[in-house]
């Protein structure tokens, strides 16, 4: 971390701490940081703040509340002038997700994902499921069963555990 003459922290990752503890509206036990939806936060000269953020699909309804949450934190950390720009390329991946971003969806009941597909064009020969086993975040089990696409938010689905009989939100693979 750069301090600027006379010792205080340096604005830009002043803003950049700020922007990170924000949290998702619709995931509250991750923050944008977590999720890997913050892609970059910068102050110019003047003190103008630009965050980048890309959210986790096209459509998705809380980038509107993120946007507002981090005008909100910003101006109370003393950044006047904010913008929240929106970036889809490259589009985000749940392989974005941070190592403490799983741990906290988990330790929360929510079934972190697995790696993402790989969409480089190749086709694999996939002989046996085609999608990963999911892991119970109660119980730890693999028996478990898709029950609805589309959980509590778009960007999950509802699952339920064989052996506890838990349901559970599982973040898709994206």
């Amino acid at each position: 971390m750069t301090r600027p003459p006379g010792g205080g922290v340096d604005r830009a990752e002043l803003a950049r701490r700020v922007v990170a503890l924000v949290r998702d509206p619709l995931l509250r036990v991750v923050t944008v940081s977590d999720l890997g939806v913050l892609r970059g936060v910068a102050v110019d000269a003047a003190g103008h703040v630009t965050v980048e953020l890309t959210p986790t699909y096209g459509g998705c309804p809380a980038v509107a509340a993120i946007r507002v949450a981090i005008r909100a934190e910003l101006r109370a950390a003393g950044f006047d002038r904010v913008d929240v720009v929106t970036l889809l390329v490259p589009a985000w991946s749940s392989d974005w997700i941070t190592p403490e971003g799983r741990r906290k969806l988990a330790r929360h009941g929510i079934a972190p994902p697995s790696s993402a597909p790989n969409h480089d064009r190749s086709t694999p020969l996939c002989l046996g499921p085609l999608r990963p086993a999911v892991r119970c975040p109660r119980c730890r089990s693999l028996r478990t069963r898709e029950v609805a696409r589309y959980g509590p938010t778009a960007c999950t689905e509802l699952r339920s555990c064989r052996d506890c009989r838990e349901s559970f939100a599982h973040v898709k693979e994206v």
